[in-house]
């Protein structure tokens, strides 16, 4: 056996998020149909993370156990001509046996996209969220300096989780703006809870808008109380960039 190391990219707007779902289309599933297309062989794809339904993916790590004798760097362009449009593989090569993509991975960074105007956008509305607000990108990113290093997240998880432990280090949280409407926020850590970046982010645009200030980022941190944090972000900002080993 073989063990073969994918980066994907995927518009992530037409599936249920990475994981197999009963009822939904996934990424995992759509590539793991396209390997048995490929080898005859029904192969299960370990993901790094496991994308929300919405959320997409410009570095999303994935590896498999196959015995075909496929040249490794062959394997994205073989994938590409039989998955669809909005998934891609970037990279394909040969791992060492025990390597797992989610168990090795020490850091993930992912960006969140807001398009703050008066309007939506019609080109980019599948991956900027629309806030008509002019939002205190200043008062966000001294806020965001609360999250920089380890800290208990439990305010920031979506309920539905079963990780008992909710302690996250986080290396980098800031917020770029681009103008004339557009803005960002890229964080990196070493994992991250269900719906966190998400909440996160719905707390840093009430902060923006003025509705709650700065240090109330640590309030909320301390408290372990996701009622005290702002609504969770739609999934379509969010995009997975880049898995670290």
């Amino acid at each position: 056996m073989r063990n073969i190391k994918l980066v994907l990219e995927y518009d992530g707007t037409n599936y249920a998020g990475w994981q197999r779902q009963k009822n939904a289309l996934s990424i995992q599933q759509v590539v793991e149909e396209a390997l048995y297309k490929l080898t005859g062989e029904k192969i299960t794809v370990i993901g790094a993370g496991r994308t929300d339904s919405g959320v997409h993916a410009r570095g999303q790590v994935a590896n498999f156990f196959t015995a075909s004798r496929i040249p490794a760097d062959r394997f994205s362009f073989a994938l590409n001509s039989l998955l669809p449009y909005d998934i891609r593989v970037l990279e394909s090569q040969e791992v060492p046996l025990e390597f797992h993509a989610r168990y090795w991975a020490k850091a993930k960074q992912y960006r969140y996209s807001i398009c703050a105007r008066t309007h939506a956008p019609a080109i980019g509305r599948n991956y900027y969220y629309h806030v008509p607000d002019v939002l205190d990108v200043e008062a966000m990113n001294a806020a965001a300096q609360y999250i920089i290093g380890t800290h208990d997240f439990k305010a920031f998880q979506s309920a539905g989780s079963s990780v008992k432990n909710t302690v996250r280090m986080i290396y980098q949280a800031r917020w770029i703006w681009e103008p004339p409407c557009y803005l960002y926020f890229d964080i990196k850590g070493n994992g991250f809870l269900y719906n966190m970046v998400r909440i996160l982010v719905g707390t840093f645009i009430e902060i923006g808008r003025h509705r709650m200030q700065e240090s109330d980022m640590k309030r909320i941190l301390e408290s372990g109380d996701r009622a005290k944090a702002g609504p969770t972000a739609p999934a379509h900002g969010l995009c997975l960039e880049k898995v670290y080993y």
